[in-house]
């Protein structure tokens, strides 16, 4: 007969029958072609007509195959306009949709009309580039429709002709006729066809003669919904050609599960010469899930099934708290499968769009040992390789950024010595260079020239098929790079590299025949053909612990394991709203448009579907796949820690079994920090403890600084993070450090300039003047090498307000009456030519006591002519006084009255902390009140003699304690003072817990 349809559930032997047929037609010596849904079911089919020595007669193929042979066999074989080159036409033609659909808008309200850019097509969501690019997918879908359904521009023009007159006005819709009008003219210009009117003319061509089919027998298997093209080519294959087809289908009449699907065995049973409905065969199962498996696959969602007992294990339930939660306990069952022997490739992972949390996944899989094939979908721009070509095009148009001269240089083997892109990151970054072309002239003032960016414009400028060839052989050459003179073999982890190469190729290859028949419709320059491929998309493997040939887990999507049966299955992520999936509308000429369309003019397109019983035959197609063991998870919570609701379809299953047996679920909870018991360890074998003896050895010789000795005070772990291991700083150091440092430069300048001037440096009414203009000339001077930001707007307002801070400052100095002499000014100490960009300083570190030294620099010593001196040291605005020095940790100003005393030989009868902005000017620490020397101070910071001296000496103590520690490797989080307010200031590298 030239059609059989075979139907039945999911566990009727439909496969063995369909392999017998094959048998049967390699035995009268035809050789069958054999149809399947996906390209993994191409291989899995394969091997197993290979283990059956029938290999070598049949061919397995995907239904594009399928019309493939068919346009090959008719002589159709007319140039096919590519995906890209499609969308293009598509794009422009959208456009100019979009402006007619304004101009409507405009004529019918009376308004102003909004750019054809911003005219959002019908049930988008968006800004104006998400709302173009989804009207040409629409489109596509649609005209793709229109002509598989061989529906004419004409035709469809008069349909929404009777339609407009008796529902007037049809909005965006109304201008379909003429846009799908230019659409085909435009192909017919062009001298190409797309996919579908290559597919419709070779099976017309079949039809005229069906001899060039030559009677090949073809068998779909694995098919549970066909579109019209498909029902079509079964249609041409069997009743005109009568060529042998065999189309198998899972289904039987008057089940819930199959209510789904209704539609399409309605579509097939008047085309079908013979009909046989097989039955369900109870040894589809493995013997021990053989009662559970099956009456699951013939009771779900029947309204009267009978309650089975127990599951026995071969039904199980997982509840995670979170999303990581549900897949650790996935991949923790999936491990214990494969230590108990089970093959890799006997087990699946069902989630509704497993590459949406492909990246967690990973990690999780990885960390259980489980290998994993994972083949997602992803833009081109997402391998190394599509972001050096998209970074390198920017590069050379005015939008270039500094990241895309840096994914171009990053690109694998480009860069004999890849770090050097990490040290122009870090220059740029610096140096706040946001463009590509000012990153390019930071690189170039150490390095080469980068010509390939100049080459790039240059072809532009020759025109587009000259830009394309450009970027092609660019392409080529990056993926070559890595591999030059190797002779190397890609493995797993460069498939997605390949991949890359072959859609890039092939991209750039529609462009450059477009270009050729088309110019007005290809990227006008660099920017223009980089943004058209980063949306390219390629179809990528992700694997882990596995190769391309080893055996491993495979993690797919429900439409994917319709035409395979695996031994353990685990169905992911049951959310009420993902599964079932709620209906989503069509976005363009959407269902009541479709429906209004017919009745007004018997034209149908598309077919009213049930979304709830497409989604019940899914969960019954998926759960009746495996043999043993049937696992369904999901979470109670998403990333945000939002509460979600578990699928209803979980409870339909639990609801075929005895009550409460499928209620002992396993469950996994957030992980939450405990408390650990104090190691009875040695102190070298726990942690917060360093070890290593050179280490140790170069802390005990360490010079501190006083700001040291505070960060260690405050956290050791901090102290180490910045001050031994000492990460360089990506990003430009905060503009409040620019301001201090300028600041502190230009003081010092003003007054060693008033000092030359008036022979003293001690600001008078009568000097502050002269020390205005001098602070003038010293912000104006310093300013280069201490810019203070990478934003150059920001600059003009930040230098007003230093210069107006400082100006405050010096008038509020100028009222302080006081007979000290500023004598030094940024007095340095304990400084090698190493340590200091302008070489050594003259005074020696300061002795601190126990072998501590201690070096840093003093920004003003006051001097009186009897030996006394006063410290200062300037701060933005907060300054701490004497009170809390011990308590907060703050010793500098403490540690430089000491300093002064050892290095100076003068008495230190003072110390204060300056602040240069702020509602508050005075400054704060604390006076010797017996020292001879009379400062204005604060309530209770002139204290007695003794007090003073107790204070320095716990200063001293305190440091010497931090020291201390530091010399024998007492490495303590402390995680209440690390940060500023509290907390730790490296979580990731700490991880304390306290």
């Amino acid at each position: 007969m030239p059609i059989s349809l075979l139907t039945g559930p999911a566990n009727a032997g439909k496969a063995r029958v369909v392999m017998d047929a094959l048998g049967a037609h390699l035995a009268r010596g035809e050789e069958p072609l054999l149809v399947v849904p996906t390209r993994a079911d191409a291989e899995h089919y394969m091997r197993e007509l290979a283990g059956q020595g029938a290999a070598l007669g049949v061919r397995v193929e995907r239904f594009h195959g399928l019309i493939g042979e068919a346009v090959a066999r008719a002589g159709t074989a007319e140039p096919v306009l590519g995906a890209l080159a499609r969308e293009r036409v598509l794009g422009a033609l959208a456009g100019r949709a979009q402006l007619a659909v304004a101009s409507a808008s405009v004529a019918a309200n009376g308004r102003a009309a909004a750019p054809a850019s911003q005219v959002a097509s019908p049930g988008l969501d968006g800004g104006p580039d998400a709302a173009g690019a989804g009207l040409v997918r629409a489109l596509g879908d649609v005209i793709a429709e229109l002509q598989v359904r061989r529906v004419s521009a004409a035709r469809l023009q008069r349909a929404l002709v009777d339609w407009t007159a008796q529902d007037g006005s049809v909005g965006a819709s109304g201008a379909l006729g003429g846009l799908y009008g230019d659409y085909l003219r435009t192909l017919a210009r062009l001298g190409r066809v797309d996919i579908e009117q290559r597919a419709v003319r070779a099976l017309d061509a079949l039809r005229r003669e069906p001899a060039l089919w030559q009677g090949t027998p073809v068998l779909f298997y694995g098919f549970d919904d066909l579109t019209h093209l498909q029902v079509d080519a079964i249609d041409t294959l069997g009743r005109v050609v009568d060529a042998p087809v065999t189309v198998s289908l899972a289904y039987e009449p008057g089940r819930t599960a199959f209510a789904g699907r209704a539609s399409t065995f309605a579509a097939l049973a008047p085309l079908a010469d013979e009909h046989r409905q097989l039955d369900a065969r109870a040894d589809y199962y493995a013997p021990g899930a053989r009662a559970a498996l099956s009456h699951l696959e013939r009771s779900l969602f029947e309204a009267r099934a009978a309650r089975a007992p127990g599951p026995a294990g071969a039904v199980r339930l997982l509840e995670g708290a979170g999303e990581r939660a549900e897949l650790e306990l996935v991949a923790g069952e999936i491990a214990a499968l494969l230590d108990g022997g089970m093959a890799p490739q006997q087990i699946a992972v069902v989630a509704r769009a497993p590459a949406t949390n492909a990246e967690l996944l990973a990690e999780v899989f990885a960390q259980a040992g489980v290998p994993y094939a994972l083949a997602r979908r992803r833009r081109l721009a997402d391998t190394a390789l599509g972001r050096a070509l998209v970074g390198v095009l920017r590069c050379g148009a005015d939008s270039g950024t500094l990241g895309d001269l840096l994914a171009w240089l990053r690109a694998p083997g480009l860069l004999e010595h890849p770090e050097l892109a990490d040290r122009l990151e870090l220059r740029a970054r610096r140096a706040g260079a946001t463009s590509a072309a000012q990153a390019r002239a930071l690189w170039e003032r150490s390095h080469w020239r980068l010509d390939t960016i100049d080459q790039l414009g240059e072809a532009q400028r020759r025109g587009p098929i000259a830009l394309i060839d450009r970027a092609e052989r660019e392409l080529q050459w990056l993926f070559c790079a890595p591999r030059r003179r190797t002779a190397s073999v890609l493995d797993a982890d460069e498939l997605d590299e390949a991949q890359a190469l072959s859609a890039g190729r092939r991209a750039l290859g529609e462009l450059r025949e477009l270009a050729r028949i088309a110019p007005d419709l290809v990227p006008a320059g660099p920017e223009d053909l980089a943004a058209w491929l980063e949306r390219l998309d390629i179809v990528s493997g992700d694997t882990a612990g596995s190769g391309p040939s080893t055996p491993a887990v495979a993690v797919v999507d429900p439409l994917s394991l319709r035409a395979r049966r695996v031994r353990a299955l685990f169905v992911c992520g049951l959310q009420e709203g993902v599964f079932p999936a709620r209906a989503r509308p069509q976005p363009f000429l959407a269902e009541d448009e479709r429906r209004r369309l017919a009745e007004t003019s018997g034209l149908v397109l598309g077919e009213r579907k049930d979304a709830l019983a497409a989604e019940r035959y899914l969960l019954y197609a998926i759960a009746s796949r495996p043999e043993e063991l049937l696992v369904l998870s999901w979470h109670l919570a998403d990333d945000d820690g939002e509460p979600t609701a578990r699928s209803l379809f979980v409870d339909d299953v639990c609801d075929l079994f005895a009550e409460g047996s499928l209620e002992q679920l396993a469950r996994r909870p957030i992980g939450v920090a405990q408390d650990v018991a104090p190691s009875a360890e040695p102190r070298s074998a726990r942690s917060g403890y360093l070890t290593d003896e050179r280490l140790l050895s170069d802390l005990r010789a360490h010079v501190w600084s006083a700001s040291s000795l505070e960060v260690w005070i405050s956290c050791p772990v901090r102290w180490f993070v910045e001050r031994m291991l000492r990460p360089g700083a990506i990003d430009p150091d905060p503009e409040p450090f620019a301001r201090g440092g300028l600041a502190h430069a230009a003081l010092k300048d003003t007054l060693e300039g008033l000092a030359r001037e008036r022979g003293s440096a001690r600001l008078t009414p009568s000097s502050l003047p002269l020390a205005r203009e001098l602070l003038r000339m010293a912000l104006a001077d310093n300013e280069p090498a201490y810019p203070l930001s990478v934003a150059p707007e920001r600059v003009p307002g930040t230098r007003r307000r230093l210069h107006a801070d400082l100006e405050r400052y010096l008038d509020y100095a100028a009222e302080v009456h006081s007979r000290l002499e500023p004598t030094a000014l940024e007095l340095g100490f304990g400084f090698t030519a190493k340590d200091e960009r302008g070489g050594a300083s003259e005074l020696p570190a300061f002795e601190l006591g126990d072998g501590v030294r201690m070096r840093g620099r003093i920004d003003r010593v006051d001097t009186s002519g009897m030996g006394q001196a006063v410290v200062y040291d300037y701060k933005g605005r907060a300054a701490p006084g004497a009170a809390r020095w011990i308590s907060e940790g703050s010793l500098q100003v403490a540690l430089y009255m000491r300093a002064v005393e050892s290095l100076l030989g003068l008495q230190a009868v003072g110390g204060f902390y300056q602040p240069l902005a702020g509602p508050d000017l005075r400054a704060r620490g604390v006076l010797d009140e017996h020292g001879g020397v009379e400062l204005e101070c604060v309530r209770g910071e002139a204290r007695e003699h003794e007090q003073v001296r107790e204070l320095l000496d716990e200063a001293v103590a305190l440091a010497l304690t931090a020291a201390g520690q530091a010399a024998r490797g007492e490495l303590e989080p402390r995680p209440r003072t690390c940060a500023y307010g509290g907390g730790c200031m490296y979580p990731t590298i700490c991880r304390c817990e306290r």
